[in-house]
């Protein structure tokens, strides 16, 4: 699984330097260096700071799934597997982060079908914290409403159909009926029990609000770095094209929304009067500070995670000989 790992990620690198080389292209590299030297590196650890806030908010809702799932986990060993998918950050829709359901049956046994929901209903949660951000800008600023009703209205009737008993029976039903699909009842089984605890109405409204907050705080990094720049903006702007950008690349099932999310924030603020090569250069910013740090936030844990578990290893091992010696 972990060479498979490394191949997405290289090639979702290969993907993203392609794409940064387009827009570098797009508006000349010397343009490009030029208004990249106008960002103040004082700024940047206060982006990144934004972007590791809204890791750990996001952690605290993972954590508290795995609760109500009933999935004991050490408080550490569930940090280092929630900030290790966070590798997966460039794969379509982000599903690579389901790498977090097979670590947690790594370390307790517990089925993927048991815990893979968890990563469903978090992805769930984000976007429709994404939208609640962008419809409340579309509003405002006129723009941009029909996509965000119609992502909406998608968000809905999947809520609908993850929550439907009827579905389930019927889908049930089919799969008892198939000798070839039968094997997978008991799996079904246990993703709808996890379903129905995580998607209770009182758990997915807080849990929403929980992602709005976890994402509002890369919405605030954006905003600086607009301002840094000296582009006259204000928060409910820059928070509706971050979100808007964002969900935007998600439906587009692109790795990581590659391309997709940057020609978004790009051509955004291109609309709003910012010359081409400052609204390519806060883009690239952006989209460092967040989506490939989360990369690397994603890599610096799976190491330790992975040097954990060789401790862990290690001492049981020890133990077990002092044990025979005695």
């Amino acid at each position: 699984m972990f060479t498979k790992l490394k191949q997405k990620l290289v090639i979702s690198l290969a993907i993203g330097a392609g794409v940064y080389l387009f827009f570098i292209i797009y508006v000349n590299f010397n343009q490009f260096i030029e208004s990249l030297s106008n960002f103040s590196l004082w700024l940047l650890p206060v982006i990144l700071f934004l972007s590791f806030v809204n890791y750990t908010v996001r952690f605290y809702k993972w954590d508290y799934y795995l609760k109500l799932i009933k999935v004991k986990l050490n408080k550490i060993d569930s940090f280092y597997i929630f900030m290790s998918g966070m590798v997966m950050s460039v794969t379509p829709g982000k599903l690579g982060e389901f790498l977090k359901a097979f670590l947690v049956k790594e370390k307790t046994g517990i089925p993927m079908s048991k815990t893979s929901p968890v990563i469903i209903v978090e992805r769930l949660t984000d976007s429709i914290a994404f939208i609640i951000i962008s419809l409340v800008g579309a509003y405002i600023f006129s723009y941009g409403m029909v996509i965000s009703l119609i992502i909406t209205a998608v968000l809905i009737v999947l809520i609908i159909l993850l929550t439907s008993p009827k579905l389930f029976i019927y889908v049930l039903h089919y799969l008892e009926r198939s000798s070839k699909l039968n094997k997978y009842v008991v799996k079904i089984e246990n993703a709808y029990n996890s379903i129905q605890l995580l998607l209770k109405p009182s758990v997915l409204f807080s849990m929403t609000l929980v992602s709005v907050v976890a994402w509002f705080a890369e919405c605030l990094g954006y905003y600086f770095i607009l301002r840094n720049f000296g582009i006259e903006i204000n928060l409910m702007w820059a928070s509706f094209s971050y979100a808007f950008a964002n969900i935007v690349g998600t439906v587009s099932m692109l790795p990581g929304g590659l391309g997709i999310t940057e020609g978004s924030l790009t051509f955004l603020l291109i609309g709003k009067g910012v010359s081409k090569a400052t609204s390519v250069t806060t883009t690239f910013i952006v989209r460092v500070s967040t989506l490939w740090f989360a990369v690397l936030v994603g890599l610096i844990a799976l190491s330790l995670l992975h040097r954990r578990d060789k401790k862990c290893c290690s001492d049981y091992n020890l133990g077990e000989n002092n044990d025979k010696i005695q």
